[in-house]
């Protein structure tokens, strides 16, 4: 039995109104939580800082061009999960158990514990960000004294009932949401001048001088060399984006009136990508030139963000604190949010069989304690920021990290794919609550494109003078880990089929209780209209 939960719109409250059975989670995520989880989800310091070494191997051409291509990837990923969820909203949305459904029992295996893998390190390596944000203001405090302050917080956070975590995710991403809207209105202020060290319009002077696009590399065709700037930046912008569409269905599993949220959050995705990234990889452009020697500091605070750089060359005294105020929020923001994600697939793998069962085992907040407990113990990684370089340590697990969503992205093509025929042989379009543009087509164009970045993502490790174990580990280890557990799992069941035949993909078990769902729902939505002007436009906003 799962929890229901009724969110009160009028005066933003939400009451539980059943403890539910051992090993089931509590639908205690709200309308207004999952909503901020679709524009500010897990934005970490992908885009307050790793924009900079984009910028830097790409020039402002390269960055913008690499951060719309990966948002037209995004898009289509976002829709192919919707259409697959929204209509199957109570089978919960971890990805494996989509692959399980439509694919391939081996496939499922792999991807759930890709999952997990991704989620679970990437904790440590937005803590790993966050001591190196401190830093900023104070290094005479040990960093495993912060690394255990903020572990601990997370693991309680993740330990009590979801309502606490979404309501904290929801004022942090409040915060995200604020600090990059003033981040954009102060780099249009720096864009005409407004600098006190400004004498004159800056405009595009930066994409000139030095110009649009670099060549890195350095190599003797500059449109080769351009090419693969460009081509850099798509793979260094990925750590921004990734994993942002499946973390936001996974929340799935513990919302309330899953159907509607689910199809109201992906509609304002697409502001996310564009508001939110595409904006501000403009503003970066302008502010900063390319060839400023701080982009490449190797450094994860502020000295090393775009925005700060472009701040200080305009001579804007003060906001450099405010805006490492903003990249620790972030930075905390993500590492709970991928603690929340990690513990979610973990149970789901429980759930499936793939995991042991004891991790199906909840507290009384609904919370399964044994996977955020599995988890915190990952974290402890977190601490090799003691004994070595601390922005190596988040190098290394950005880099992994990267690559899994790159892996992840190219199983969705694939499951949205065999879900799509599945539909036409069973001829079943009629009852889908999403149909999505341009498919087929966007997931065969984008299922191919992340095919090739993934295989391409170490390219530069094989040119002259670049070889590097470490660096060729970080861009294939990935790889290599989830090939181990696909094909050990065909040796184990001796499965050596690759997807399910269409005419045996199951698209009606469950179907008749996500409708029903959807249609209580629906009647609790409307038996509780806005009553004022404040109430509908919360309603419209939330």
């Amino acid at each position: 039995m799962i929890a229901i939960g009724v969110y009160n719109d009028r005066y933003g409250t939400m009451n539980e109104l059943d403890a539910g059975g051992e090993g089931e989670l509590k639908q205690g995520l709200t309308s207004r939580h999952i909503q901020i989880f679709a524009l500010a989800g897990i934005i970490g310091t992908g885009l307050f800082v790793g924009s900079g070494s984009a910028l830097s191997a790409s020039g402002p051409l390269g960055l913008l061009i690499s951060y719309i291509v990966l948002s037209c990837v995004v898009y289509f990923i976002m829709n192919e999960l919707a259409e697959m969820v929204t209509l199957f909203p109570n089978g919960g949305g971890a990805i494996h158990t989509l692959a399980k459904r439509y694919v391939d029992g081996s496939l499922s295996f792999a991807t759930g514990w890709l999952y997990f893998y991704n989620y679970a390190i990437l904790v440590p390596a937005e803590i790993s960000a966050a001591t190196i944000v401190i830093k900023y203001w104070t290094d005479s405090v040990n960093v495993a004294v912060w690394i255990t302050i903020m572990t601990f917080v997370v693991i309680m956070l993740n330990t009590l009932a979801v309502k606490f975590y979404g309501e904290t995710e929801f004022w942090l991403g409040s915060i995200k949401l604020i600090a990059i809207a003033c981040l954009i209105i102060v780099g249009i202020v720096i864009f005409f001048g407004g600098g006190p060290a400004q004498h004159h319009v800056l405009g595009f002077h930066y994409w000139k001088h030095p110009g649009p696009l670099v060549n890195h590399l350095h190599l003797k065709n500059e449109n080769t060399g351009r090419f693969l700037d460009i081509w850099t930046a798509i793979i260094k912008s990925g750590f921004a984006f990734g994993s942002g569409p499946e973390f936001f269905v996974i929340t799935t599993l513990e919302a309330q009136d899953r159907r509607r949220n689910l199809i109201k959050g992906t509609r304002r995705y697409i502001w996310r990508l564009i508001l939110i990234y595409c904006f501000s990889v403009i503003v970066i452009g302008v502010i900063v030139p390319s060839n400023n020697s701080k982009l490449t500091s190797g450094e994860s605070n502020a000295n090393a963000s775009p925005f700060v750089i472009g701040i200080q060359l305009a001579g804007i005294r003060v906001l450099n604190h405010i805006i490492n105020a903003a990249i620790l929020t972030s930075a905390f923001s993500a590492s709970n949010s991928f603690y929340f994600g990690a513990s979610r697939v973990l149970y789901a793998l429980a759930k499936d069989g793939n995991a042991p069962k004891f991790l199906l085992t909840t507290n009384r907040y609904g919370t399964p304690y044994f996977c955020t407990t599995f988890v915190g113990l990952i974290s402890l990684i977190g601490y090799l920021n003691v004994s070595s370089g601390s922005s190596q340590v988040f190098t290394w697990l950005t880099n992994i990290s990267t690559i899994a969503s790159f892996i992840g992205w190219l199983i969705i093509g694939a499951i949205y794919l065999r879900f799509r025929k599945a539909m036409e042989y069973n001829d079943m379009w009629d009852v889908m609550p999403v149909r999505t543009i341009w498919q087929p087509y966007g997931a065969y164009v984008t299922t191919v494109f992340v095919a090739l970045l993934t295989l391409t993502n170490g390219y530069a490790i094989f040119m002259k003078g670049n070889w590097s174990i470490s660096s060729f580990m970080a861009a294939y280890v990935t790889i290599g880990y989830f090939l181990v557990f696909y094909i050990g799992h065909k040796v184990w069941t001796r499965n050596w089929r690759l997807f399910y035949k269409v005419e045996d993909i199951d698209v009606t078990t469950g179907l008749q209780e996500a409708e029903e769902e959807a249609r209580e729902a629906e009647l609790l939505y409307k038996s509780n209209p806005p009553r004022n002007i404040f109430e509908r436009f919360s309603n419209w906003l939330f």
